[in-house]
């Protein structure tokens, strides 16, 4: 597959949220959107980015920003997860990695000298017409709101 660049159209998607509702990149349009993607729900990483988005998430909203978060957890483990940490937007459950893939973020990766297949933490910033706007590789997870306003230029 070939990666994504910034400047192209974002691959559509069609997710179900934590309320078994469903969700598509369609629905955004002439939104902007911080779309993230993270490994696992209530580990201390992605708890922490989540958390950091959250405590953030006027300020998003404020610059015409819409935060959805998209991991192979189920949609079971998203609703506790929003519950424990009063998350305030939509996670997505990709069990079958087809949103990963497509967003090429389901990846090999290395840990404790072990290979194994998992999500790529990485973030894409999604203008008002669909296009990506820029690719966030390098995820701060303690400050990850304010690494996105400095590469946008939003301070």
């Amino acid at each position: 597959m070939e990666e994504l660049k910034e400047g192209i159209n974002a691959p559509d998607f069609k997710g179900i949220n934590q309320d078994e509702k469903i969700i598509k990149l369609s629905d955004f349009k002439g939104k902007k959107i911080v779309l993230y993607f993270y490994p696992k729900d209530n580990t201390s990483g992605c708890t922490a980015e989540a958390c950091n988005l959250s405590e953030n998430y006027n300020d998003f909203l404020k610059k015409g920003f819409e935060v959805i978060g998209v991991s192979p957890d189920s949609v079971k483990s998203h609703k506790k997860f929003i519950e424990k940490h009063k998350l305030p937007f939509n996670l997505i459950s990709d069990e079958d990695k087809k949103i990963l893939t497509a967003y090429g973020v389901w990846g090999e990766k290395k840990m404790y000298g072990r290979t194994y297949m998992g999500v790529i933490r990485t973030t894409f910033i999604i203008d008002e017409n669909g296009k990506i706007e820029k690719i966030i590789k390098k995820v701060k997870t303690k400050e990850h709101s304010q690494q996105i306003f400095n590469e946008l230029k939003l301070n």
